[in-house]
């Protein structure tokens, strides 16, 4: 074989590779429409609540914390049947204003039962302190939340009868973002997560096939944890390890998307970055542990194949780089380049790596807006569909990223977990600037660089060889991996300016003071008509 049918010929089977995995995930939207009745519903009532407990796993957490704790206090549940653990392995001053608010929550709420568990060793990381909290946990039902969420008050009323059905070990709830509007990135975090909380988990789940627990904003029934092996922490992804460890075990899961916990997106794109690579190396490290075990199990045939595309779908970082990295020889070596076999061959296969993403993330868009307001006819989602480019874009960014994750899963290499930072961001008008977290740097904003570099190279030839139709596809790969790149070194350098307003407007929208240091530009008002200054 020649050298150009060797690249030719990897190049088409990667990308039909590549395809395979998207219209897979366009079997999912299928998956959803075709079971929407199969939403589940409550076995039976609860003639006596069943106690429960309230976990918040905590490190360094100081600009969140205490949102975190007052959310929590508001939850509607019989107090003598409710308590909050607050499992803190903070190094810093989280802890004292942890147990500062405990104080005050304990002024303002004198029947509600706060523990406060600090540990100093941090063995097993998040994984480890829910495992310890469950020493002393006094609740049937476990209810965890990450730092950076606010639990609505009426959660646990909705939830709870859920259990009534002795076989079910979960109920998950569907995660909103406090911050979709502060920037293009949360709108494509957004975009992401909704996607993954509404096709995936719902296709999954009413369709019978396995599903994860997502580490937080959801209930487990304690018995389960105990009867699945507990909580381990040999993997990075601790929640989906014990959801499919429980599952084997015959438990059932219950997704319940009409249940939104508001979160806090990640926005700046090393934090991000930081936590796209856990996620990934994660699964990929519970495949390797669970997977043979889950395709010689009893599982039907449908749970096992949908649990191979789930636990390995970060794969195909790694042929997305490969494929990013034969796209140049491929041009230049591509001489006939015709219509027709653009048409055969490059068009189906690109529709099946793209246009099955539009249609998950528009398909997700629309069912989410049934959710918020189920009497209104949805309109097109315009917004997301403008985002869309970018979406793909950031995804093909990403795969320098994971594919390192996945290769330090296939190789063994063990890491820490690595929380991701958190800032309290709620408003467009906020700032991170200040603030002490930040997520580690590493060399791969470089090679995203170099690789934006080499797809401006690629387009050059695109246009030498009159490969007119392949520019818009190069051109995703050049904004993906510049705009990845560029925000990873550059994205949190943003300048700090003062908000002037006179003493009659001491808050400001969002929760602003006069003087706090925001981004963007220097905001000066008077008068009344202030606020509406600020806004726009």
């Amino acid at each position: 074989m020649t050298i150009s049918g060797l690249v030719v010929g990897t190049y088409l089977t990667v990308l039909l590779v590549l395809a395979f995995y998207g219209f897979h995930r366009s079997s999912l939207v299928w998956h959803y429409y075709r079971n929407r009745h199969n939403r589940p519903r409550p076995l039976g009532r609860f003639s006596e609540l069943p106690a429960v407990t309230v976990q918040l796993p905590l490190f360094n957490e100081m600009y969140v914390v205490e949102r975190l704790l007052d959310s929590v206090a508001t939850i509607r549940y019989p107090r003598d049947r409710f308590q909050i653990q607050v499992l803190d392995d903070s190094t810093d001053e989280t802890q004292e204003i942890c147990q500062r608010k405990i104080a005050e929550l304990a002024v303002r709420y004198p029947e509600l039962d706060v523990e406060y568990i600090h540990r100093t060793d941090r063995s097993g990381f998040k994984a480890g302190a829910l495992q310890h909290g469950l020493h002393t946990a006094k609740g049937e039902f476990i209810l965890i939340f990450d730092a950076d969420f606010l639990p609505l008050p009426d959660i646990l009323e909705r939830a709870i009868d859920h259990f009534s059905d002795p076989k079910v070990a979960v109920v998950q709830c569907r995660w909103e973002h406090v911050n979709r509007d502060f920037s293009a990135l949360t709108e494509v975090q957004a975009l992401m997560l909704d996607g993954h909380f509404i096709m995936e988990h719902a296709g999954r789940n009413w369709s019978g096939r396995f599903f994860n627990f997502n580490g937080t904003a959801g209930l487990w029934r304690r018995a389960a944890i105990a009867d699945a092996g507990d909580w381990q922490h040999d993997t990075l992804t601790e929640d989906m390890d014990l959801s499919y460890r429980a599952q084997l075990r015959g438990w059932k899961f219950v997704y319940l998307p009409e249940i939104a916990a508001p979160a806090e997106l990640p926005v700046e794109m090393s934090a991000f970055k930081s936590q796209q690579f856990r996620w990934a190396k994660g699964s990929v490290q519970v495949a390797m542990k669970l997977l043979s075990t889950i395709l010689r199990s009893n599982a039907t045939f449908a749970q096992k194949s949908e649990a191979f595309f789930h636990l390995t779908n970060n794969l195909a970082y790694p042929l997305l780089w490969v494929l990013s990295i034969l796209l140049l020889p491929n041009l230049a070596l591509r001489t006939h380049h015709g219509w027709r076999e653009v048409l055969m061959i490059d068009l189906p296969l690109f529709f099946g790596t793209t246009l099955s993403v539009a249609s998950f993330y528009l398909a997700s868009q629309r069912e989410i807006a049934l959710l918020r307001n189920p009497n209104e006819k949805p309109r097109f989602a315009w917004a997301a569909l403008k985002r869309l480019p970018l979406v793909m874009s950031i995804g093909i960014g990403l795969c320098v990223n994971q594919t390192r994750a996945v290769l330090e899963a296939l190789l063994g290499r063990e890491t820490e977990f690595v929380r991701t930072p958190k800032h309290g961001i709620r408003g467009r008008l906020e700032s991170w600037s200040s603030n002490k977290y930040r997520a580690a740097k590493s060399v791969t904003p470089f090679i995203e660089l170099t690789m934006a570099a080499y797809f401006v190279i690629a387009i050059g030839v695109a246009i030498d060889h009159r490969h007119f139709i392949s520019i818009p596809f190069l051109c995703l790969f050049l904004c993906g991996f510049g705009y990845v790149g560029w925000g990873s070194l550059f994205g949190s350098r943003r300048r700090g300016v003062t908000v002037v307003a006179p003493a009659a407007y001491p808050v400001l929208a969002d929760g602003l003071r006069a003087g706090d240091s925001l981004s963007g530009e220097i905001v000066i008002a008077n008068g009344p008509n202030l606020p509406a200054a600020l806004e726009a």
